[in-house]
């Protein structure tokens, strides 16, 4: 039996155990490792620099303030509304993305055409978009959609037409001899060998997304994590609970980007 047979045998066995596999053991070590090193290396910075809560607050005091706000439902309340935004922007913007990357790739026409000023609104920074959007299209969840959209839109139809450009000209030119239709092409070559550098654009764009909904709550909104951090800085000066909002955008951004692996895993079969 060579080494690779025993490697495959081990993972096999973590598998049948329900465990995970040596690697991602490992990994998962890892992570929790440094995050005990941050959260560690946080409480002696407030203990050494005596710092006051209003300024720094302790590990365990935005914990706490982290499990009361989800406990009395004033976390969800904010958060399933920028839950909401963030999956409606990731989706229409997505997908504008995906046939305007295609199209970018295949025609150098519409290239010529849109490059300039897909390069200029990306360019704009989406916090001076934001009051703008905000006065077009009002304080509700549209706005917040629309601004979601935008920042989601040009890294994935880079990538998008990167991917499609990147395809093997002779698979292409098989493809033709046999006579396939448009269709074929796109669902039998084309978008399978582009999936991988695609869903790199969806791992950036679900995290930019997050930050959209969150400016956007920003310029105008009376619900969201967004809102609830204007609240908690600026009207109950409540610093602990203003990081146990940063702390809960941050995990929801985590388990956003672990669901875009996720399926990534699955369609492309990554490691």
């Amino acid at each position: 039996m060579t080494a690779a047979d025993g490697t495959q045998l081990r993972a096999a066995g973590a598998r049948a155990r329900g465990g995970l596999p040596e690697g991602r053991r490992g990994d998962a070590i890892v992570t929790v490792g440094a995050l005990v090193a941050f959260v560690v290396g946080w409480q002696a910075l407030v203990a050494v620099s005596g710092l006051p809560v209003y300024i720094l607050p302790a590990p365990g005091q935005v914990g706490g303030r982290l499990l009361q706000a989800w406990g009395d439902g004033t976390m969800w309340r904010h958060a399933q509304v920028t839950i909401i935004e963030i999956a409606l922007g990731f989706l229409v913007g997505g997908t504008f993305a995906l046939v305007a990357g295609y199209a970018l790739a295949r025609s150098r026409l519409v290239e010529r055409a849109l490059s300039p000023y897909l390069v200029a609104a990306q360019a704009t920074p989406v916090l001076a978009l934001a009051p703008l959007i905000a006065l077009w299209f009002g304080t509700g969840i549209l706005a917040k959609v629309i601004i979601c959209a935008l920042i989601v839109f040009f890294p994935v139809a880079i990538v998008t037409m990167v991917g499609i450009r990147s395809v093997d000209p002779r698979l292409v030119e098989m493809m033709r001899s046999l006579r396939a239709t448009r269709g074929q092409m796109i669902r039998v070559l084309e978008v399978p060998a582009a999936l991988p550098p695609i869903f790199g654009g969806l791992r950036i764009g679900i995290t930019l997304a997050v930050i959209g909904a969150i400016v956007g709550e920003w310029a105008g909104g009376d619900r969201g994590l967004g809102v609830l951090l204007n609240i908690a800085r600026g009207g109950l000066f409540d610093i602990p609970l203003l990081f146990a909002t940063l702390a809960t955008i941050a995990g929801l951004a985590l388990l956003l980007y672990a669901l875009v692996v996720l399926a990534e895993r699955r369609l492309v079969g990554a490691r």
